[in-house]
């Protein structure tokens, strides 16, 4: 029966191990008559509504069910993790009893009743803690008939505000002494300036997935913060410090606790919410080293980025371009995303992406434990999401798939499972080994590269879905752009999947602010390592 067809042919490039990507399915069902429509609405805790809708393909085997559930299970997994929310209701078509019984089984599939939860109940756990800080409620979820469907209010746009909002805080940033710091995956980056002019750039190599307990975090990021201060000004104080956090951040609160960072507290911790919520409360560790009421300001990596690529803009004559807003993302260790409005208002949103989940096929690559380099699944969620297609964990991936002779003395064997050493940690080393390989025209890398650039475009189709973004460049962070080879490759393989989106690299060319164009011409270090431990210290004047 044709309209069967379609789903076969999903379920047979799933089992060849070809991806099924979760925009092809959507915009399949969107011109498929077959199709019932069910729209999911999301209120924040904020109070905010959303809406989205998602036509749901037909089956007629066990196997169509399964791939059709996990399609559904998707799509409210990936509004979740951008958005979050108190309180999510699914509207379908009451009378159709084969999609009703599907889409009651999501509050179990999610773990909406559970204290600990697992895979698509991440983020649950996320909306709980996010309410908690908003004093909403917990997380709930409900159905509804699509009759009674009302859609809701589109947000007003507010004016244009954003380049004159920065050239002042260019200009705060221009007196006493602040600090930015940009802790990410393997290192914090420190960077510290006195009446607008650099007096140090700093970088520690540190591990938080492997920490048991909150301080294990907590105290190398302060006391790094405390000798670079002891070194460059001896008994004084900050006037401003700005934080770029590797979590969702709402409001200078992280408020996530659920990425791979955390994965060694999550395993050890008696009580985890007790112990994330010391993390919670950073801001409280930093301020003895700020004078009193001086600015603290603690921010999403991703959104970190954004800010830095706005700055730059506005100081290179380019403000204009910002009428849409700014879309940035780091990539390196995950895929970071960050998000400024036209009037310079980051959402109060997890915008959570390098967790999506994009590929529902590749059937065989999904058997493999997440610890396994060579897995589609991520560690901390067991899913596969998208940090298994464009981050690190890609590289070392798709590498092994082309030439994995190239991963020779970086990986260890624990039985079956094959992954990048940790001790010592040769995980820097081994991306700085593949990225080399790059310049040098190897092809498999380069190819590698290609296809990160594939799926990254695949991303983008999906944020068109989530985020109705009004601006189609992307402003890209971290080692991959630092290299014009992998860059020009990453570039090239977005431009398959996403021909309209834009990629621009922040390199060197973007330095225009005083401090940008100061760390441009510090020797030793690069625009794209420290760009955003320099962009943390204008953050904290905005």
């Amino acid at each position: 029966m044709r309209e069967y067809e379609q789903m076969e042919r999903w379920l047979r490039a799933a089992e060849n191990n070809e991806p099924v990507w979760l925009d092809d399915i959507r915009q399949a069902c969107d011109v498929m008559p077959e199709a019932r429509p069910v729209v999911a609405q999301v209120t924040a805790p904020d109070g905010n509504v959303l809406d989205f809708r998602y036509d749901v393909p037909p089956w007629r085997t066990p196997k169509g069910r399964a791939l059709t559930a996990e399609y559904v299970r998707a799509c409210v997994f990936n509004i979740l993790s951008v958005h979050s929310g108190e309180k999510l209701v699914i509207f379908r078509d009451g009378a159709d009893k084969e999609l009703c019984a599907l889409l009651d089984e999501l509050p179990r599939a999610f773990q909406v009743d559970e204290e600990v939860r697992t895979g698509y109940g991440k983020v649950v756990s996320i909306a709980d803690r996010l309410c908690r800080s908003f004093g909403a409620g917990p997380f709930s979820v409900s159905f509804r008939d699509i009759g009674e469907y009302t859609p809701a209010l589109a947000e007003e746009m507010r004016p244009y505000g954003l380049e004159p909002r920065l050239r002042r805080v260019s200009a705060m940033a221009a007196s006493g002494l602040c600090c930015g710091v940009d802790a990410g995956g393997t290192d914090i980056k420190l960077a510290l300036a006195r009446d607008g002019r650099l007096l140090a750039v700093r970088v520690m190599d540190w591990d938080p997935a492997s920490g048991v307990a909150a301080e294990d975090t907590l105290g190398p990021l302060t006391a790094f913060i405390g000798a670079a201060l002891a070194e460059c000004a001896p008994g004084e104080k900050l006037n401003g410090l700005g934080v770029s956090y590797p979590d969702v951040v709402i409001r200078d609160r992280i408020v996530g606790g659920e990425t791979p960072k955390t994965q060694g507290m999550r395993q050890h911790a008696a009580d985890y919410e007790a112990e994330f919520a010391k993390i919670t409360a950073l801001r409280d560790r930093l301020e003895p080293f700020c004078t009193p009421g001086a600015p603290i300001r603690i921010i999403n990596d991703g959104h970190m980025a954004a800010f830095t690529a706005v700055m730059e803009l506005v100081h290179c004559g380019r403000g204009g371009e910002l009428t849409g807003g700014v879309v940035a993302n780091a990539m390196g260790t995950d895929l970071g995303t960050g998000w400024l409005e036209p009037d310079g208002r980051i959402p109060d949103a997890p915008i959570e992406l390098y967790d999506l989940l994009m590929d529902l096929g590749s059937y065989p690559g999904r058997k493999l434990p997440p610890e396994d380099l060579r897995s589609l699944r991520n560690e901390n969620s067991g899913l596969p999401g998208i940090r298994r297609y464009v981050g690190q964990a890609a590289v070392f991936r798709l590498v092994w798939q082309r030439k994995p002779e190239l991963l020779e003395g970086f990986t260890a064997r624990e039985g079956d499972v094959l992954h990048i050493r940790t001790d010592p940690d040769m995980r820097k080393p081994c991306l700085a080994s593949l990225i080399a390989a790059a310049r040098e025209g190897d092809q498999a890398v380069l190819d590698a590269f290609r296809q990160i650039g594939r799926n990254l475009g695949q991303l983008y189709r999906q944020m068109q879905w989530l985020l109705r973004p009004k601006t189609d460049t992307r402003f890209l962070f971290g080692r991959f752009v630092m290299e014009p080879a992998c860059f020009a490759c990453i570039r090239a393989g977005c431009a398959e999947t996403a021909p309209w989106i834009r990629l621009e690299a922040v390199d060197r060319s973007m330095a225009h602010s005083p401090l940008m164009q100061e760390l441009a011409a510090w020797p030793g270090v690069t625009v794209a390592q420290f760009g955003q431990a320099v962009g943390a210290i204008y953050f904290c004047r905005f």
